[in-house]
C-alpha cells in the first residue's frame, strides 16, 4: 500500500521532495530534540494524486490520516473531538520551495460548539476559547469554504466601532461570543449550510483546501516569477495547536537569525504578546521588536537565541523561525532559510564562512550573479517598486537604477548637469559625439540598438545604468521630446530607469538605502584559488581601468583606441585624420596624435600598475566618426579650415553602405600603414617612460583587429614592428612585447593555423564574430532576436550568450588550428557575451587563458569561473 503520511518523528531534512520544506524541517527539528509541537505530514505525492484524480481524498489517505491522528492523541494525551480534553490542530501547507503567504493555513481545527466549552473549562479563560473559535470560523470560512474574508473582518470592525474600541485584544469574551454567532450566520447566508461540527470532516475539508491552494492564482504567479515547477505539489502539515493567545505569559512571533536587510548577526524580528501567528503579519496590532522579548521574557529569549544559533549551524544558513510561547513554554513551529536582500546575502555567506559554519566550496557555490549585480549597483526600493507600472521597456544593457530629468542632446544634458540637475540622456542611438552627455548622465535610454550598440558598450564600461532598443519609443529629432504611444516625454520629464530589469517609469521612485559594501577583496582571493581562467577588462580610460582593477581584473584584455577619440576635441582631431586628402596632411595630424596617444597609453599603464594591458589598434566604424548633418559638416569645415563642400564631398566618398563590414581594422593599416606605425611608436614609448618613472615592468600587447588572412596580418605586423624596433634602438633597452590579432571573422578561424605563425596571441571578438556567423547585424538585431526567442528558435540572445553550435564551433576550430602551429599561442575571449554565466560554462571547456569584459561584470565572471571549477571538483 502506498504511504501517504509520515509522522514528524519519521522524516528528515533530506525528504524535501516528499514532505515539502516545512515538513522536512519539522521532522529534522523533532530529531534534534527541539520543542516542536507533535504532528504529521501528508505528502506532496498525495497532493499530486489528489489534483490529478478528480480532487478526491482516497480511502487509503483518510485511513492513514486518522491512524496518525490516533498516534497524535496518544502522544498528547488529548482526543480529537473529545468534550473533556479536545485535541486541536493546525493545518498548514508546505511545498519543496518556500512560497510565503501563497498557499493556505487553518488554525484551531477541532473546535465546535461543544469542544469550545471544554476549552473554556480547561483553560479557565472564556475569552481565549471564543477567540480561538472565531479564528477557526473565519479561517475555515475563507480558506475552505471560499467566503470573502472581508465579510468576517467587517463584523469585527463594526463591533469595535459600536463599542468605541480600537484593537482586537480589547474585545471581551462576550464580544467574541457575539462574533461567533454572527460568523455562523454568515455560513448560512453564503453557503446555505452550517459550519461543520464534526472535527474529522473539518480535517478532511482543510486538507483538500490546502491541496487545492497549490493551484490558486497567487501561488501560480509566485511559481512563475521564481521559476518553480508546477509539478511539485504541496505537502500538508497537521500539528498540535499551541496557543500564543493564552494571556500575558503567552505570545507568538517571527525571528531571523541575522538581519535580512544588511546581514548583521543577531536576532532580528517581531513578536506579539497574547496573540496567534497570523496577528503578527496581518497588521491588526503593532508588533514589538524581538529585542524587547529579552526584557519581557528573558529566559525564553535566551532559549530562542540559542536555538536559532544551533539551527544556523545545523542548516548552514541564516534561518527564518516561527515560534509560539504558551504560558511561558517556548515552541518552535517552523524554520527555513530566510529570505534576504542581495547585499545581506553576500555579508551573511562571508560571515558564515569566517565563523566556520560553511566551507570555501559552499561559499563559492552559494553566491548568485543577481546578488553580486545588485550589491555593486544602486537599485530601487522594493516596496515602492511594487506599486509602480513601467510605461516603456527595452534591453537591460547596463545594470543599476537611476532617477533624473530627460534630455535629448548631449549639450542639453551637460547644461542641465551644470545647473545641478540629475540627467537621463534619451536618444535614438548614441554616437561618439554624445560622450559628454553620457558622462554626465545618471542613465542612458535609446530607442534603437542592441546589447553591443555604442550606448550599451559605453554605458557598461562607465558603470552607467542603461536601457537600449526601446522600440516603442520614438525620439523626435530636433524637437527635444519623445513619444511612447499616446504618452509624451518632454524635456525635463522626471524618469526612473531600471537598467537591471530594462524598465522605465514616469516620476521618481525612491532608491534602496545603501547598506554594507561588498567585501570584494575577500571574494576575489577565494575565487582566484579556484578559477583557472583569468578575467581581464574591456577598458581604456584611466578611470575605467582603476575601476576594473578595484573589481578584480588581472589586466586589460581590450583597450579600444578608437574610444579614446570620443571627447569633442579628440573627435575633431580624428576627423582631421580621416578627412585628410594627402599623406603630408595625414602625417601632420599623426604627429599631433602621437603625443596625444602616448599620454593616453601612459595614463593606462599607470592606472594598470604593471598589469597586462592589451591595446587594440584603431578599428573605427566610419559611420560613428564621420559628420552626419549639414550643421556638423559646417562645424568641422570651420575647425579644419576647409570648405563645407570639401567636407561633405570627402564624407560622402568615405560613407559606406554597411560600415560594420567596411573599411575597418587592419584594412586601415594596409591602406595607411603610417597610422598603425604611429600607434605602435606611442605604445612602446609610453611603456619606456612609465617604466622609468614608476618602476613598473610593462610588457605591451599590441592587437591588430579584423584579420582575415595570414599574409595580410604579416604585412601589417611587419610595418608596425619596423616602428617598434626603431624606438627600441633609440632607447637601447630590451622590451618584451607581443603582437597578436583579434579573431572576429569566420575566415580567420579556418586559416588560424597560418595566421598563428605570425601572431603571439589570439583574442576572439565575439560581437563581430556573432554577427558574421549568424548574418545578424549587431545593431539591428533586437527585433529579429526577440521574434526568434518568442518562436523558440533561439534559447538565448546570441549577442548575450555565445552561440555554441555556430560561434562556439568557430572558436574551437581557430584555437585548435592556431595551437597546431604555435603551441604557446595565448588565447583570450573579448565581448560581453563572454562574461555571461552560460557562456562561461562553455568557455571553461576550452584551453583559453582569459576572458575580458566590462569592469562591472568582472566579479560575476570570476564568481562563475570559480563555481564551474568547484562543481567539476565535486563531481
Amino acid at each position: 500500500m502506498k504511504r501517504w503520511v509520515y509522522l514528524f518523528s519519521e522524516g528528515s531534512k533530506e525528504q524535501r521532495d516528499l514532505l515539502g520544506g516545512k515538513g522536512a524541517n519539522l521532522a529534522e527539528m523533532t530529531k534534534l530534540g527541539l520543542p516542536v509541537p507533535t504532528g504529521f505530514t501528508v505528502t506532496t505525492e498525495a497532493c499530486l494524486h489528489y489534483l490529478n484524480n478528480g480532487n478526491v481524498l482516497t480511502d487509503d489517505m483518510k485511513d492513514q490520516v486518522m491512524a496518525s491522528v490516533m498516534q497524535l492523541e496518544e502522544k498528547t494525551g488529548k482526543s480529537f473531538g473529545d468534550f473533556k480534553n479536545p485535541l486541536l490542530v493546525s493545518v498548514r501547507s508546505g511545498s519543496k520551495f518556500s512560497m510565503p503567504g501563497m498557499m493556505d493555513t487553518v488554525l484551531n481545527l477541532g473546535l465546535n460548539d461543544e469542544t469550545v466549552e471544554s476549552l473554556v473549562r480547561n483553560s479557565e479563560n472564556e475569552r481565549f476559547a471564543y477567540d480561538c473559535y472565531r479564528r477557526l470560523l473565519q479561517m475555515f470560512g475563507d480558506v475552505v469554504m471560499g467566503i470573502d474574508n472581508s465579510k468576517f473582518e467587517s463584523r469585527i470592525t463594526q463591533l469595535k466601532q459600536s463599542e468605541g474600541l480600537n484593537f482586537d485584544n480589547e474585545l471581551t469574551a462576550n464580544h467574541w461570543k457575539r462574533i461567533v454567532s454572527e460568523y455562523k450566520q454568515l455560513y448560512r447566508e453564503n453557503l446555505d449550510r452550517d459550519f461543520p461540527q464534526d472535527p474529522v470532516e473539518q480535517l478532511y475539508l482543510a486538507i483538500e483546501a490546502v491541496f487545492g491552494s497549490w493551484n490558486n492564482n497567487r501561488a501560480k504567479t509566485y511559481r512563475r516569477l521564481h521559476d518553480i515547477s508546477d509539478d511539485l505539489g504541496t505537502a500538508v502539515n497537521i500539528q498540535e495547536m499551541v496557543f500564543g493567545n493564552f494571556g500575558e505569559t503567552s505570545g507568538t512571533g517571527v525571528v531571523f537569525s541575522r538581519n535580512p536587510s544588511n546581514g548583521e548577526p543577531g536576532l532580528f524580528g517581531e513578536y506579539l504578546i497574547n496573540a496567534q501567528g497570523e496577528d503578527v503579519v496581518a497588521g491588526v496590532r503593532t508588533p514589538k521588536s524581538i529585542q524587547v522579548l529579552a526584557e519581557d521574557m528573558p529566559e525564553q529569549f535566551e532559549q530562542l537565541d540559542t536555538i536559532c544559533k544551533n539551527l544556523e549551524k545545523h542548516y548552514k544558513d541564516m534561518q527564518d523561525v516561527e515560534f509560539t510561547i504558551e504560558r511561558g513554554k517556548l515552541f518552535i513551529l517552523q524554520t527555513r532559510s530566510g529570505k534576504r536582500t542581495s547585499k545581506a546575502q553576500l555579508a551573511i555567506i562571508l560571515d558564515l564562512f569566517k565563523e566556520g559554519i560553511i566551507d570555501e566550496e559552499t561559499l563559492v557555490q552559494r553566491i548568485e550573479a543577481k546578488d553580486l549585480e545588485a550589491a555593486l549597483h544602486p537599485s530601487f526600493d522594493v516596496k515602492a517598486l511594487k506599486n509602480r507600472v513601467h510605461f516603456l521597456s527595452g534591453l537591460a544593457a547596463s545594470p543599476g537604477a537611476a532617477v533624473g530629468a530627460a534630455y535629448f542632446t548631449a549639450e542639453a544634458a551637460t547644461e542641465a548637469k551644470d545647473r545641478g540637475e540629475r540627467v537621463i540622456l534619451v536618444r535614438e542611438e548614441t554616437s561618439p559625439e554624445d560622450i559628454e552627455g553620457i558622462a554626465v548622465a545618471e542613465a542612458v535610454v535609446t530607442s534603437r540598438g542592441g546589447m553591443t550598440s555604442h550606448a550599451a558598450v559605453v554605458a557598461r564600461g562607465m558603470g552607467i545604468c542603461s536601457v537600449v532598443g526601446c522600440e516603442a519609443l520614438t525620439v523626435v529629432d530636433g524637437e527635444n521630446r519623445g513619444t511612447v504611444g499616446e504618452e509624451t516625454i518632454e524635456e525635463g520629464t522626471i524618469l526612473s530607469v531600471d537598467g537591471t530589469a530594462g524598465k522605465i517609469y514616469f516620476g521618481e521612485i525612491p532608491m534602496e538605502e545603501v547598506a554594507n559594501t561588498v567585501a570584494l577583496d575577500d571574494l576575489h582571493e577565494i575565487w582566484d584559488r579556484h578559477a583557472t581562467i583569468k578575467v581581464r577588462a574591456n577598458a581604456e580610460t584611466p578611470n575605467d581601468i582603476e575601476t576594473a582593477m578595484a573589481l578584480g581584473a588581472v589586466g586589460i584584455g581590450l583597450a579600444r583606441t578608437e574610444h579614446m577619440f570620443f571627447e569633442k576635441t579628440r573627435l575633431l582631431q580624428f576627423r582631421r585624420l580621416i578627412l585628410a586628402d594627402t599623406l603630408q596632411e595625414r602625417q601632420e595630424v599623426l604627429k599631433e596624435l602621437k603625443e596625444v596617444q602616448k599620454q593616453d597609453f601612459k595614463f593606462m599603464y599607470q592606472a594598470g600598475a604593471g598589469k597586462s594591458e592589451n591595446v587594440r589598434l584603431l578599428d573605427p566604424p566610419l559611420h560613428e566618426f564621420l559628420p552626419k548633418t549639414t550643421e556638423e559638416c559646417r562645424e568641422v569645415a570651420k575647425a579644419l579650415g576647409k570648405t563645407l563642400n570639401e567636407v561633405k564631398r570627402k564624407s560622402d566618398n568615405l560613407s559606406e553602405t554597411n560600415p560594420m563590414l567596411g573599411f575597418r581594422g587592419l584594412r586601415l593599416g594596409v591602406a595607411y600603414p603610417e597610422i598603425y606605425q604611429m600607434q605602435g611608436e606611442a605604445i612602446i614609448e609610453a611603456a619606456y617612460e612609465v617604466m622609468a618613472e614608476q618602476g613598473f615592468e610593462i610588457k605591451p600587447e599590441i592587437m591588430i583587429p579584423f584579420t582575415i588572412d595570414a599574409t595580410e596580418f604579416a604585412t601589417v605586423r611587419h610595418s608596425i614592428e619596423e616602428a617598434v624596433q626603431k624606438v627600441m634602438a633609440e632607447k637601447q633597452l630590451p622590451l618584451d612585447y607581443q603582437i597578436g590579432t583579434m579573431i572576429e571573422i569566420p575566415r580567420a578561424c579556418f586559416v588560424a593555423d597560418e595566421i598563428a605563425k605570425h601572431a603571439d596571441f589570439f583574442s576572439f571578438g565575439t560581437n563581430d564574430l556573432t554577427q558574421m556567423v549568424l548574418g545578424l547585424s549587431r545593431d539591428d538585431s533586437p527585433r529579429i532576436v526577440t521574434q526568434y526567442l518568442d518562436a523558440g528558435i533561439f534559447q538565448d540572445d546570441p549577442f548575450q550568450v555565445i552561440d555554441e553550435a555556430g560561434v562556439g564551433a568557430m572558436i574551437k576550430i581557430a584555437i585548435e588550428n592556431g595551437r597546431k602551429t604555435n603551441p604557446n599561442l595565448k588565447i583570450g575571449i573579448c565581448g560581453e557575451a563572454a562574461a555571461h554565466p552560460k557562456s562561461i560554462e562553455f568557455l571553461s571547456t576550452l584551453p583559453i587563458d582569459y576572458i575580458s569584459c566590462s569592469p562591472f561584470r568582472i566579479p560575476q565572471a570570476k564568481m562563475k569561473l570559480a563555481q564551474v571549477r568547484v562543481e567539476e571538483t565535486i563531481k
